[in-house]
Formats: structure tokens, sequence, C-alpha cells
């Protein structure tokens, strides 16, 4: 075919591998690639307010389940993009950051063009992206199509970030559609495997009860229906962290709550630790979702399942995928779950509001009511992750939350670019004021696109979770206060929001009541007492504030 370009290469794999839309901001160096963008018939170009909010939505998009894309240029760009890009290589999420960067020959000779540090050296930023990304390409005319193809298969492989420095020339040069469609294998070493199957069973054999514990990178991994089957054919007491919230069904028989060390109900903590073998499923145990680490899960009973290897009582297997690990361990707890007492409990009720007025405690009551099946709740690190903890999710239900990676701000236009790639869910932001001023230009692109995100914007007068560390009442942890239901106003000319601002339970649950089914997007200012926080919260401030102590 004729007319055909690198650009139109790239543009048919992000096709190909479910990528709908392409994030990003336009600048001098991507101009000519954005063409092909736009002429597209199956990619749509969704422009952000600014490269860093671009690669929080497309993080957001890739929690969907497939593949994002990035769109910055070169330097500026894509060091604004950066923080972004590396919570997606933190959390495991396969965004491919494509820079428009200029022409190779321009490159050779070492001009000092703008966005550039002046020095002629153009692989600086190159050498910066490879801290946060699994595979980097630095695009010629003769390269492209290979390289094209090895970092987006590493990517999508290892369910992280993937870098593609497009130069201006490159872009435009010559290159056909690609002959085939791209083919992952990650094959299980057969050895191993069956070393595994045996020390797996001598463990299971010999157990009295099994618990289960999941976590986010069994999702990530596209694991989470072959762990329903399994407990549908297994009833084992199971629970997740934060983290992997939702990757489990809540609602499921044997469910016995949200996990997190000492921060958890002593009666989930006692189901899953004091099991005979401990089953943990693409678990991360990080700090601030065991409360500094609390969490008591012996190697020595522990079968850890991990993307690409499996740990039994501390002896290790590779090269064996996730899924495949399942599967023989799900034939072999059929084989023994006769043997076993099956444990359980009801997760812990959410904590009751102790004091009158709206507080952290009764704004997550009114929640938990308010929640539907197949929800996509997302929740801004601080008092709306932890609060969200502690609700039981209905069926079908996704939480969207930051716990590892922690950028404060996240959230906003992740929300954005989550409802892009699933519209037709209700989509739930869970945000603080704080962490709203540092990305809130985002509202303007989700009216601009007619998206009806429900967004409960939490007023308690500052960082909470920084005062609940350290400084309760030091002005650093203060913000300018804003007039919240005008925002919507300000960001849009045709404005198609409607925005409230309660102060009281009852006006809170009123309001619940009337956007229940918006067709626009809605804004709700929930005032909430400047310390009040949710229990889980104040216990890992508690540890922060100790583990961070300078006496």
């Amino acid at each position: 075919m004729s007319g055909l370009t690198v650009s139109d290469y790239l543009l048919q794999r992000l096709h190909e591998i479910g990528i709908d839309h392409l994030f990003g901001v336009p600048g001098d160096f991507n101009l000519a690639f954005l063409d092909r963008v736009i002429a597209h018939p199956q990619l749509a170009w969704v422009g952000c307010a600014n490269e860093l909010n671009a690669a929080y939505a497309a993080d957001g998009y890739a929690r969907s389940g497939r593949p994002a894309a990035l769109l910055t240029t070169f330097g500026v760009g894509e060091l604004s993009a950066i923080n972004g890009i590396a919570g997606s290589y933190a959390e495991y999420l396969p965004v491919i950051h494509i820079v428009g960067a200029p022409a190779l020959a321009q490159q050779q000779r070492g001009e000092l063009v703008h966005h550039s540090l002046g020095d002629g050296d153009f692989a600086h930023f190159l050498r910066m992206q490879r801290e946060v990304t699994v595979a980097q390409a630095a695009l010629t005319a003769d390269n492209a199509c290979e390289e094209i193809d090895r970092v987006i298969s590493e990517a999508l492989t290892q369910r992280r970030p993937g870098y593609l420095l497009l130069p201006v020339d490159v872009a435009g040069a010559p290159a056909g559609l690609p002959d085939a469609p791209l083919t992952l294998q990650t094959p299980a070493d057969p050895q191993a495997l069956q070393a595994f199957r045996q020390a797996a069973e001598r463990l299971l054999s010999g157990a009295r009860s099994v618990s289960l514990l999941a976590d986010f990178l069994a999702d990530r991994f596209g694991v989470q229906q072959q762990l329903a089957h399994w407990l549908e054919a297994v009833p084992l007491p199971h629970a997740t962290l934060l983290m992997g919230k939702g990757v489990l069904d809540e609602q499921r028989r044997g469910f016995v709550g949200t996990y997190a060390g000492e921060g958890c109900a002593a009666e989930t903590r006692r189901v899953i630790e004091q099991a005979d073998v401990i089953l943990t499923i693409g678990v991360r145990f990080t700090d601030t979702i065991t409360v500094g680490f609390t969490q008591q899960i012996a190697a020595a009973k522990t079968i850890d399942v991990q993307p690409f290897s499996v740990t039994v009582a501390g002896q290790v297997f590779d090269a064996l995928p996730i899924s495949t690990v399942i599967a023989v361990l799900q034939e072999l707890c059929l084989r023994y779950v006769a043997r076993w007492t099956l444990d359980r409990c009801q997760p812990a009720p959410l904590a009751a509001s102790d004091r009158p007025g709206l507080t952290q405690n009764a704004f997550w009551q009114a929640m938990q009511d308010f929640l539907r099946p197949g929800d996509l709740i997302v929740a801004e690190q601080g008092t709306a992750a932890f609060g969200a903890a502690a609700l039981r999710l209905p069926s079908g239900a996704q939480l969207i939350v930051q716990p590892l990676w922690g950028s404060i701000g996240y959230t906003l236009p992740a929300a954005f670019g989550a409802q892009t790639a699933q519209p037709e869910r209700r989509v739930i932001l869970l945000i603080g004021d704080g962490s709203a001023q540092l990305t809130v230009q985002e509202l303007s692109s989700m009216m601009r696109d007619n998206l009806k995100p429900l967004i409960f914007l939490l007023n308690n007068d500052g960082y909470t979770v920084e005062r609940a560390i350290n400084g309760a009442n030091q002005r650093y942890n203060d913000i300018a206060a804003w007039n919240w239901t005008q925002i919507p106003q300000a960001l849009s000319t045709a404005c198609p929001a409607q925005s409230w601002r309660v102060l009281e339970t009852v006006q809170l649950t009123q309001v619940m009541t009337l956007i229940a089914d918006a067709r626009r997007l809605s804004l709700v200012e929930v005032v909430l007492p400047r310390l009040d926080m949710p229990p889980l919260l104040q216990q890992v401030s508690a540890s922060l504030h100790q583990r961070n102590s300078t006496s």
C-alpha cells in the first residue's frame, strides 16, 4: 500500500492490542504524528490539560484491563509526564509512552534545539526513562517496525510502561502495515512446574486449614476470573489487601474482609494468618496498606504466587506464569479440600458514627448504601482510600487506588481515563480538597467529552493525612480555600455539570438520591471536620509518624 508510514504502523499496533484512545498534549515535535492519529478511523485523540494529567489518565485507562497510550513532546513534555509513568511502573500498568522528538539529522549534528538541555546530547531523557519503563527504543527508519513490536510486546508481557522516541522524520518514513498480529508467549518450564506441583502438594496435603489472600497483581495479569472459578469450586476463606480490593467478589461466601495486618479486624487477621497454609496470589506487602509491615504471614507455611514465579515454604520456582500456577493450585485444592476446616467470619461492619454531624464515619456509612454492583470507585490516597478500605464492595465493583506510588492528585485525571475506557460504568471519584487542587483542570476535559462521573470532594481544610503524620496545625498543611461548587462553571463555558455543598448527613443522603442516576457530571463538596479521619488512616498515620520521626 502506498503512502503508509511508521506512524501508521505504530497506530495499527496500538489499535490491535485494544487501545482506542491516545491521551496527551500536542507539541511541535509530535504534530505530524498527531495528524495521522486524527486521520485514523479507530483511534481517538484525547487532549489533556497537561502532560502529568495525561499520564495519570492513561494509567486510569490501563486499569480497565487493556493497555493505554500516551503522547508527549520531547524533553519538557515527557519530563512533566514521568511522575505518572513512574506510578504506572510501580503499580504494573502497561502504558505505551510515545515521545515526538527532533529529526535525526538535527540530533546527529548536536543542534541546540528548544526543549533540549542545550549541550547537543539528545539521550538525556531516554536514560531517565530507562528507570521507569521496561523497554525503550530510539526509533530510526530502519529499526522502527521491529523496535515498536519489541517495546509493545515487553510492556504487555511485563504489564509495565514502554517508551518510544519517535523523531519527526522517522514518523513520516515509509513503512507497511504489520503482516501478522503480535504474539506473546510465556511458556512454563516443565521441570519447574513438576517440582512446584510436588512441593505444593506436600504442603497442602498435610494442612487442616487453608486461607487465600489476593492482591492487585492478580488483576494486572488477568487471572481475576480464574480466581473466581477457583473460589466457586473450593470455598476457601479469602481476603484482599487495599491495593487489590475488588479483585475478589466481596459478596461471595467465604470473603472475610480487607486484610491490613494490625489495621484490620481481629477476626479477618486470625482467619488469614492462622491457617496452616496461606495462599498469597499477586500480593505485595507495602508499608501503608499493612500499617507499617505488621502482617504476620509466615514464609514456612505460605505458597506465594507472583506473575512469573512461585515460592513454596521458601523454595522458589521460576519461569512459571501465574495462570499456570493457579490452575495447579485449584486442582490440588479440589483434591484435598475435604480434609480442611473452612474457617470463616463476616467482614467487620463499618465504624459507627460516634458524634453528631457529618463525620468521616457518617460519610462512609452513606457511601456504603450508595454503591451499586458494577460501580467503578476511584479513591485518592489519604482519607478517601483508607476510608474506602472498610467498604464492602458490591459484586462487579472495582476500586482504583494508588497506595504504593501515592502521588496526590492522581485520581481525578485517572477517573477521566477510567471512564473514557468504560463510559457505560458509573464512576465515583472520592478525592480530598488538597489533592484536587493539583489536577482539577481535568474537570474541563471530562465536561468537554460529556463524561458523567460522580465526584465527592472531601473538604477537610487541607492536608489531613499529613496533619496526622506531623504538624497538625502547621501552616505547611494548610491550603487556599476554594469555592469548589463554582469550579465546574469556571472550567467550562457550557458547563454540563451540577454542584452541591453539604454540611449535614441528611443533606448528603438527599443529594446522593438526586445524583444516583445523574446524566451529567456531579460534584458534591462534603464538608468534614478538619482532623477527623477513618480508623485505618489513624493507624497508618501513627506508623508513618513513628517511622519518619527524626527523634
